[in-house]
């Protein structure tokens, strides 16, 4: 009886995690991003990734602190995009600066390291 408890005060507890990111990905918006040469950091998540939860909140952090960088999400279950990207995972950044992706990383949640990463792109 408590293992079943646990599991399902688990499967409960679990949707308090759920990541709330928006998806503001477009082909549109990165390929104008490119061209222009912006740096453009590119989330594959999932809502029920807590690595991409933890990375969510870095994420929010970094677009208030790099205002000319463009920041784009998708859901992982979005398969034309992550097919076009080239992006098998969830948790996954990738930093494109001027058509050339200039770092990838899977699963990296610390603050100085995303934020390194986004610095490379600069």
């Amino acid at each position: 009886m408590k293992k079943f408890l646990f599991i399902l005060f688990f499967i409960i507890g679990t949707n308090t995690f759920a990541a709330e990111v928006k998806m503001n990905f477009t082909k549109d918006a990165f390929e104008s991003a490119q061209k222009a040469g912006k740096t453009v950091v590119v989330n594959s998540w999932n809502k029920w990734c807590y690595t991409c939860v933890k990375q969510e909140k870095v994420i929010k952090e970094a677009k208030k602190d790099f205002k000319d960088i463009l920041f784009l999400s998708y859901e992982q279950k979005n398969k034309d995009i992550a097919k076009y990207l080239n992006i098998d995972h969830r948790s996954t950044i990738v930093i494109y600066k001027s058509n050339k992706e200039i770092f990838r990383a899977i699963g990296i949640t610390k603050k100085e390291e995303i934020y390194s990463l986004i610095k490379k792109g600069i």
